[in-house]
């Protein structure tokens, strides 16, 4: 959804476009976006008045989000539904009186934005020997919510020892852990034991592919190698090698990879589920479009359906989106 959405703004604004973070941890897919006039920063201050900005899919805290909007920036929130899910609960629970054990990544752009949501109700806590250094009082109301992106065996561990200390703990009915991340380290644990090796694609700074490398090393794999393109890959990869790539890896990064192993016996797909998960564009960029869409009709006399999004969406991947025909460039550097 995010990248699909950047990818409208880019058509819809003269460059440049900003985005604040990264709109998705790869760094082949950012530098693609750079390519097509989008400058990336790291503070919205940067963004000038008046320009269109888009906030990461990772969440914003709420201060980000409300500078954003200042001095007449057009913003468009790009965040993950399921992120905007964990700040939804974060500001429930600590409205309630709950003290938030919140399980994640220090300094990860997830993590900053959800605990911002709540900072004087929140713990953070990144490993199971944590939750006995907690400093939450008897008797006070505690929560559970995680980062989206852990991997499961990250947060099993912390879930068991925070209930055992906190047996009234009040977790959300339905997991914050991301669809995307849990099927792919569940199809990681089907393909690891038989496999030689494993190559994850994907970049250093994704948290879900650093996860799907630490599930195939868990799950027996002797060597697991994270890539970000074909140029990484080792020279002595032999035998059975698993190839797999976290959320935000386009899918022609995975055929080059599998192209260049050119597999001597074929290759064999290892099906774990089908994902039917669709989020439309976010509100504000329909709303951008729908007005771009009745000025092009009404100036140029441009079919209303070539400046929206069509029912196709849908199925649109967001690797197709990019340009597959120009990535080589990136691959050997």
């Amino acid at each position: 959804m995010a990248i699909k959405a950047l990818s409208w703004m880019v058509r819809v604004f003269e460059p440049p476009v900003y985005c604040y973070h990264e709109i998705v941890h790869n760094a082949i897919v950012v530098r693609e976006f750079e390519q097509m006039g989008v400058v990336f920063v790291d503070d919205v201050s940067e963004v000038p008045p008046g320009r269109p900005v888009m906030l990461s899919a990772h969440g914003s805290a709420p201060q980000v989000e409300a500078a954003a909007g200042q001095e007449g920036r057009i913003v468009v929130d790009a965040c993950c539904p399921l992120v905007t899910k964990v700040h939804h609960e974060m500001k429930v629970r600590a409205r309630k009186g709950y003290t938030v054990i919140y399980v994640g990544h220090s300094g990860h752009e997830e993590a900053i934005g959800t605990m911002a949501v709540a900072p004087e109700a929140v713990r953070l806590v990144e490993h199971e020997e944590d939750v006995a250094t907690l400093d939450i009082p008897a008797g006070e109301p505690v929560a559970l919510l995680a980062q989206t992106t852990l991997a499961h065996d990250e947060w099993s561990g912390i879930v068991d020892a925070a209930r055992a200390r906190y047996p009234e703990l009040w977790m959300p009915g339905r997991s914050d852990l991301c669809y995307a991340t849990t099927n792919r380290q569940a199809a990681m644990r089907a393909l690891a034991a038989g496999c030689d090796a494993v190559v994850v694609i994907g970049s250093a700074n994704s948290s879900n592919t650093v996860s799907l490398a630490k599930t195939g090393a868990a799950a027996g794999c002797a060597r697991v190698h994270r890539v970000n393109s074909t140029g990484e890959l080792p020279d002595d990869l032999e035998g059975v090698v698993g190839v797999t790539a976290g959320a935000s890896a386009p899918e022609w990064l995975v055929e080059d990879v599998i192209a260049w192993l050119n597999p001597s016996e074929g290759i064999e797909i290892v099906h774990v589920t089908e994902e039917d998960e669709y989020f439309p564009p976010p509100p504000e960029l329909r709303d951008l479009l729908r007005a771009a869409a009745a000025a092009a009709t009404l100036l140029a006399g441009v079919p209303p359906d070539e400046a929206l999004p069509s029912a196709a969406d849908r199925t649109t991947s967001a690797a197709s989106v990019l340009r597959p025909d120009e990535h080589a460039q990136y691959l050997a550097s």
